[in-house]
This record gives structure tokens, sequence and C-alpha cells, in this order.
């Protein structure tokens, strides 16, 4: 989940919005305004929508403080925190690599809901300093204001905690899970098939209620269902791989008997000869004995088929110094977060100014296929 809208930097965090935030800030401030208006009749149109819209500001604000709590632990245990990013769901925080131990994945876990907790109290005091003396609701815009954000605070603290991974809740279960167990992938799927069993409890009620007349209410518990359901399936996927991949280094995986191609060949020959008869996915361009450049079908696909005949492999090609490069010794499982990272496919694969190899997801997919041992399920796909 990257940022579409920058924000900018907080602690050396970068902050950003996803499209979807948009959508979401429209329906949570057209919700306020309904509910503004059903419980205080008598406040003008312009009261309603402006605590509407201040009280939505300021419930993004809590979510980033939440995940901004999840960033700096991290940053403070030695993780490095590339982006937060709020999108339509709430908000999560982009954490390079995965926790080392036990005990810094259960307080990077558990420091996020204790902020949403705080900050719920924290709103329901001022609420109640700030509520006229003999109303039993929030009277004035403030304390409105107040009343929801303490609510709904607590309500994402509460959320968050139920133990279905990859919410806070699971984390703290896994945690927990591999302390007492010793091992982090075992922990991992533990807590993943719990997830994926709230998840799916959560699309079964949603579908009830939905088909009881609630409607727009139990379609989205059955979305949110849905949504930690895929969630709790790729972020035990992702952790899996990366278990597989320690100890192994990236000349373990990596192609080293790439085809070459000469870079005066048309796109189209490049096709004809290459591509439709090899089962290789990246090619190696060479001018003479010297490597120039990578090719892929990536590129090839930017390219307008009528002008393959007039297109040379040379001037499609990603200039060898182009191209993200990695010593052969570093870490498989560094080299497929760098990749991660920077929306890589592939690295090239250097040495004292050579290049060794190619390392690639395709690469590390037929590791895995190959290698997984028995009783292991084989994963099937590359996590987002």
């Amino acid at each position: 989940m990257h940022s579409q809208v920058k924000l900018g930097r907080i602690g050396g965090i970068e902050i950003g919005l996803h499209y979807s935030w948009f959508i979401i800030a429209i329906l949570i401030a057209w919700s306020l305004a309904a509910q503004f208006q059903s419980v205080t009749p008598h406040w003008s149109q312009t009261t309603i929508w402006g605590a509407a819209l201040i009280t939505a500001v300021l419930f993004f604000v809590t979510l980033l403080l939440h995940e901004l709590a999840h960033s700096l632990v991290a940053k403070a245990r030695g993780l490095r925190v590339r982006e937060i990013t709020l999108f339509a769901l709430g908000g999560v925080s982009q954490i390079e690599s995965e926790a080392s131990d036990a005990r810094t994945e259960f307080w990077i876990a558990i420091v996020g809901p204790i902020t949403s907790a705080i900050l719920g109290l924290i709103f329901i005091s001022l609420d109640r300093l700030t509520r006229m003396p003999s109303g039993a609701e929030a009277r004035t815009p403030l304390a409105a204001v107040l009343f929801w954000l303490g609510y709904i605070n607590l309500a994402l603290a509460g959320f968050n905690m139920i133990p279905g991974y990859p919410l806070d809740g699971g984390r703290v279960l896994r945690a927990i899970l591999w302390w007492f167990s010793g091992n982090a992938e075992r922990a991992s799927r533990w807590s993943s098939q719990v997830g994926q069993g709230i998840a799916l409890l959560f699309i079964v009620i949603g579908l009830f209620r939905f088909f009881v007349g609630e409607n727009f209410g139990g379609l989205w518990l059955a979305f949110i269902g849905w949504f930690l359901l895929d969630a709790a399936r790729s972020s035990y996927l992702q952790t899996s791989i990366l278990s597989s991949l320690r100890g192994r280094r990236v000349a373990d995986l990596m192609e080293r008997n790439c085809a070459k191609v000469e870079g005066y060949l048309s796109l189209r020959d490049f096709v004809d000869e290459y591509v439709l008869h090899s089962t290789n996915r990246c090619f190696v361009v060479t001018n003479g004995d010297q490597v120039v450049g990578l090719l892929t079908p990536a590129e090839i696909r930017d390219v307008p088929r009528e002008i393959w005949g007039q297109s040379s492999v040379q001037s499609v090609m990603r200039r060898l110094d182009q191209v993200r490069s990695v010593p052969p010794d570093m870490p498989a499982d560094k080299a497929l977060e760098l990749m991660a990272r920077e929306n890589l496919s592939q690295l090239a694969v250097v040495s004292d100014g050579k290049l060794q190899g190619i390392f690639s997801q395709a690469q590390v997919l037929r590791f895995l296929q190959i290698y997984s041992g028995p009783g292991r399920e084989t994963p099937r796909r590359m996590a987002a």
C-alpha cells in the first residue's frame, strides 16, 4: 500500500494518503453530519457540517498518531520505517523488515492500540468537562466532537486487539506464540489461521446481516472480513517466504546462465527467436563481448507492436548502470526486501564490476517450489 499524496515527514518518516482515503473521508463526514443532525436538530447546517468536517479530520489525525506509535517503536528497536499511508480502512506503517525477536514484535504491535485507548480516554474526559450539566448527550459542537472522537478511538483500540493476524491483536498473539514456541514461522502460521477464522466469521455475520435487512452495515462488515482474510493469507505468505530464504545468499538463487542477445537485433526478431521459444524472462544485451544492458518482456510491452521491426533491442533495454545491483554474498531475504521496498522485479548481481547473474522474483518462486521441505506449503505467489 503506497501513498499517492505526500503530506511531509515526521521523525524522518514520510506521511502520505492513498486515493481511497478521500472516499472514506467523505463518507465519514457525511455520516457524522447525519448523526449530529439527529442528536442536535437545533444546530444550523453550517454548525453541523463544520463539526462533522473537524471531527473527520481529527479522527484521521488520531489514526496517524496510532501508526506513528508503531513506527517510532519500530525505529527505536532498530527497524527502518519508510512511510505511513492512510487509506480507506485506516492506516499502515511501511516497516521494511520483520522484527528479529518476539519482544520487539510485541511492543511494536501493542503500542498502537495503547495509543488509541489513551487518546479515547483523554477525549472522553474532555467531553465530560465541556458537556452541559443537564444534558445526557453532548450539546455543544465542541463536546459533540470530543464525545465522538473518544468512543471511536476506544472502539479502534478494541477492534485492533482482535486476535486476527495481521491486526495488531493478531501480531500480539503471534509475539506471544513466538515467545512460547521459539519458532517465528510456526507462530505466524497459527496466528494467521486464527486471523482467517475471524475473517470468515466477519464475512458470514456481515452477509447474514445484509440478508436480514441491514443493507450497507452488513456489506461493510463482510468487506472488512474479506480484507482481513486476504491480508492474513498474504502476511503469512510473506513471512513464510522470508523464513525460507534465511541462511541463503543471492548467489544461491540467482540465474547464472542468462540468455544473451545482441543489441542490434530488432524487437520483432527478438520476440520470434528468443521470447517465443525460451522459458527465460530476462535477457542480457551484449555489444560484442561487452554486456551493455538487460531486457525483459515488460520493456517490450511498452513498445507499439507496429514498430517492433524498426526498434532495436538496444533502444528499449535498461542500461546496466541503470539497474539496481547487489553483491552475490548478500542475504537472499534482504535482497527480496530491497525488491519489495523499491518495487523491483529483478536485481543485477555484480562482483568486481562484472555481471554474475540475475536475482528475480521468478528465481525465488522456482527455488521455493523445488526446495520447500516435505509437509510445507509451497508459496504460489509473491506477497504484495
